[in-house]
């Protein structure tokens, strides 16, 4: 591993360790070079995943993409980190359980949206803002109806 401090490739692991949800292991590290400490986690990637967009255009899966997208929607809300980071480790493991590599943006925008509408509504519907391109008021207004006949 590279260190991010002084780019040396010499670097050693101090210590590792399984994250809380056990979906990656954190490895602390220690930089010889620049006597620089960071830390870095490792994951299972099942497949390569690519996104097709609705203009046909494809681009590799980022994890970090997701989060950022979620972490905006979610921003300045009561929505506990690790809750979050829980929900974005099952979307990409179910993505990847799909059997197929590619893997359309409605679709991750659609699992996004459940596991929104499960942890915070708010952030639900300021993700469904911009995924669904809300224009105007009203659309707010019948995506909110929407919402409260479903739970009657």
């Amino acid at each position: 591993m590279r260190c991010p401090f002084c780019s040396s490739v010499d670097t050693q692991v101090k210590d590792s360790r399984p994250t809380q949800d056990q979906s990656a292991i954190r490895r602390r590290r220690f930089c010889p070079s620049c006597l620089s400490r960071f830390t870095t986690f490792e994951r299972v990637q099942l497949r390569e995943l690519t996104v097709v967009k609705r203009n046909n255009s494809r681009t590799p899966f980022e994890r970090d993409k997701l989060m950022r997208s979620i972490n905006i929607a979610t921003r300045k809300r009561p929505v506990d980190p690790d809750d979050l980071e829980r929900m974005v480790n099952a979307i990409v493991r179910r993505l990847e359980t799909l059997g197929e590599s590619d893997v359309t943006s409605s679709a991750i925008g659609e699992l996004v949206m459940d596991g929104l509408s499960e942890l915070d509504p708010i952030a639900y519907v300021r993700f469904a803002s911009v995924y669904r391109n809300f224009r105007e008021t009203k659309d707010f207004e019948d995506f909110i109806d929407e919402i409260q006949s479903d739970q009657d």
